[in-house]
């Protein structure tokens, strides 16, 4: 089995018959130029189902959440305690006295759905707990979570997505499979290159930015982490007790490819001096000396107004 992605194409055919199609797979197969794809096998893509569907409890528990938010600030409450959705707030939302029966309807239908998504999440999260330890893949999720920023859901998740790791020949190609190298539009002598190309696994490459933050703290061991580094080998120990640099460019590339031109004029503002706040970004001279620069030198208005004369009268 082949990718279609990565079939090449002809922009200008537009012909597609079957016979067609054979033939021109005949071609490319025996040019070499077809693409194999990994096919995982039945119990790990039944885990990475679940997996999947667990990250869907969690987005409909979000859209739930904002729904009642917004319905709430809508009508102009607002919650004033320190954190949400703890069991302070839950108390609130559920002793909110509101005008109208149809408004108590509609609030607890959200609180509704919020409940029934957070109980998809625990029952979800428990079968995965029981069928770890029947996976063939549970010495790779439990290495993985020797690393800081790494529970066993993620670890689950990113090994699930990521499958067998041995039909990886290097670790460039782990990094291509998740769209985590820059793009490139080089030409002759010059080189430029610019955010990730996220071309890979949208699943897989979401949850690793998020772990990765934990790398841009300071390093620390806690009992938690130093529980689940027991009874692993020294290389993965070592691994997951120093800060790794690895981690701390990958939160860099996930801040700067959020929005590529964004992301470069606020690189450029870092690199640029700072001024005092009473001159703008555009003045990158004194007050003073910026008079004395446009009192030697004439304007481009002046300069324009030289050369077909003042036609200020014009406007009269």
């Amino acid at each position: 089995m082949v990718a279609p992605s990565l079939t090449p194409t002809r922009a200008g055919d537009r012909l597609k018959t079957d016979k067609r199609d054979a033939r021109k797979l005949a071609r490319l197969l025996r040019a070499g130029e077809l693409s194999a794809i990994y096919i995982p096998e039945s119990t790990d893509e039944a885990i990475r189902d679940l997996c999947r569907a667990r990250s869907e409890a969690v987005d409909d528990r979000r859209r739930s959440r904002h729904r009642l938010k917004a319905f709430l600030l809508r009508h102009g409450y607002r919650y004033q305690g320190k954190s949400a959705w703890s069991a302070a707030h839950e108390r609130y939302l559920r002793e909110l006295m509101l005008p109208h029966p149809a408004m108590k309807v509609i609030l607890e239908e959200y609180l509704i759905s919020v409940q029934l998504a957070s109980e998809r999440i625990a029952r979800t999260e428990a079968a995965m707990s029981d069928l770890l330890g029947k996976w063939r893949l549970e010495p790779a999720v439990r290495a993985l979570m020797a690393m800081k920023g790494f529970q066993a859901v993620a670890a689950m998740i990113v090994v699930s997505e990521l499958g067998a790791l041995d039909r990886f020949s290097h670790p460039r190609q782990v990094m291509v499979y998740l769209g985590l190298v820059p793009s490139e539009k080089s030409s002759s002598d010059r080189r430029r290159q610019g955010s990730i190309t996220k071309c890979g696994n949208a699943h897989a490459r979401w949850l690793l930015v998020e772990c990765a933050q934990h790398y841009a703290a300071p390093p620390k061991v806690s009992k938690e982490l130093s529980r689940r580094q027991q009874n692993q080998s020294r290389a993965v120990q070592s691994h997951g007790q120093s800060r790794s640099r690895a981690g701390a460019k990958l939160v860099e590339a996930a801040h700067f490819s959020c929005a590529p031109s964004a992301a470069l004029d606020e690189r450029a503002a870092w690199e640029q001096p700072t001024y005092p706040a009473r001159f703008t970004r555009k003045d990158r001279h004194p007050p003073a000396a910026t008079a004395k620069r446009r009192r030697s030198q004439p304007t481009a208005r002046t300069g324009e107004n030289d050369q077909r004369g003042d036609r200020s009268g014009d406007w009269a």
